[in-house]
């Protein structure tokens, strides 16, 4: 089986639907594979087209999208989560135009205070944004990609025309979906557009540099814009990440608080694990005027990020919480039930590449069986080790699967 393929996107120089779409064919896609899986949802309206161009003397790919009709009609989410329902595509394709349209559509949503089904617009109606959208995704399928990363976006400065009047760059769709994401300005006028901005928050799984990987093949996909000095283009890097964890969306929930009874922490940290927290801990700190005080941290995952920061503010009498968007690298883990005087001690046992590099027997699971055999904990804890032992996990062995370690068969 082959290994998975990445796709690390530089959007250093801003970011488009179509650019990104250039990037990708550049790097090998397909034209007429992405022709096809956009005349799956919008048959007969489009005509791709690749152009090889220059920008600020770099080459780059250009692919346009010619309507075929005139007069195309401007289309509700809804009726464009319909039309890609009903289309022939692969379920990848599917799955992530649907995403990015989901996400685009939340963006305007919040900018225009109405119901993500209520959304009509021009951006996603338009018939070169469906195409940049499904032709995007039919790319990543037809390069084989699994996973998407991207690092910190331009997005321009200044202000722009658009069919709601004058507007500050970013665009406030722009500035929506930036939230939990690395940007800076980068140049004037508007390098980002809300298109390119919702595939790259609906499908990269991480804002980060270039990661450690074996790159295979490169992409440049131009933007309309020649910019002497600034060379107008997204660049896509694809390859076999080299790291031995994949890297893992994260968000960190933050607050300070000065006035809460110490004797309700260990309930807040219970509370805020029990509703999903990947972690939780607090750090002294002094506050101005010399107040001591709390720093209460949460690390999740970003589906969790809304249930944990109500937990905080009810749990606590902070006014407030601070979030930024993380990304971990995760060893892998499994439990082992490890046979004890008549029950059982859950042992974590942490692996890389094969080779056992942890083995720890779960306290909660030893303080209760050293109450059920009326034992100290520090001789259960001993007693859990040597039978984990006995049973094969040691630091340094190979490691085998969970279930072989229960039956003893290696």
């Amino acid at each position: 089986m082959s290994p998975d393929r990445h796709a690390w996107i530089d959007a250093s120089a801003g970011v488009a639907g179509d650019m990104l779409l250039g990037a990708l064919v550049d790097a090998g896609a397909g034209l007429a594979a992405v022709q096809r899986a956009v005349d799956a949802v919008i048959p007969g309206s489009i005509q791709l087209t690749a152009t090889t161009v220059t920008r600020a003397g770099l080459r780059a790919l250009k692919v346009d999208a010619q309507p075929l009709v005139a007069d195309p009609p401007h289309r509700t989410f809804p009726g464009i989560r319909d039309l890609l329902a009903h289309a022939a595509l692969a379920g990848p394709v599917r799955d992530r135009a649907g995403a990015v349209f989901a996400r685009l559509a939340d963006a305007e949503a919040r900018v225009h205070g109405i119901p993500v089904d209520e959304v009509h617009f021009h951006e996603v109606g338009a018939l070169d944004s469906i195409a940049d959208v499904v032709g995007v995704c039919a790319a990543l399928a037809e390069l084989g990609i699994t996973t998407v990363s991207a690092g910190e976006v331009a997005v321009g400065s200044g202000r722009v025309r658009s069919g709601h009047g004058d507007l500050p760059v970013p665009v406030p769709a722009v500035a929506q979906l930036a939230r939990g994401w690395r940007v800076r300005a980068g140049g004037s006028g508007e390098l980002a557009t809300p298109t390119g901005m919702a595939v790259i928050r609906a499908l990269a799984t991480a804002c980060e540099d270039l990661p450690a990987m074996a790159v295979q093949e490169v992409g440049a996909g131009a933007g309309g814009r020649d910019t002497p000095g600034r060379a107008n283009v997204v660049r896509v890097l694809v390859g076999v990440l080299t790291t031995a964890e994949p890297a893992e969306p994260m968000m960190l929930l933050e607050t300070n608080v000065d006035d809460l009874d110490p004797r309700l922490w260990p309930g807040v940290l219970a509370g805020l694990l029990a509703d999903g927290a990947a972690d939780a801990w607090l750090v002294p700190i002094v506050m101005k005027k010399g107040r001591p005080a709390h720093t209460l941290s949460v690390l999740c995952r970003p589906e969790r990020a809304g249930v944990l920061r109500d937990r905080m503010l009810r749990d606590t009498s902070t006014l407030g919480v601070r979030e930024q968007a993380l990304h971990r690298y995760a060893v892998p883990r499994t439990f082992v039930d490890i046979e004890l005087d008549g029950g059982t001690v859950a042992v974590k046992v942490a692996h890389r590449d094969g080779v056992i590099t942890q083995v720890m027997p779960e306290f909660d699971d030893v303080a209760a069986a050293a109450r059920r055999l009326d034992r100290p904990e520090r001789l259960v804890l001993h007693q859990a080790a040597a039978a984990a032992a006995a049973a094969g996990l040691v630091v340094g062995a190979a490691y085998h699967d969970s279930r072989e370690y229960r039956t003893g068969v290696f």
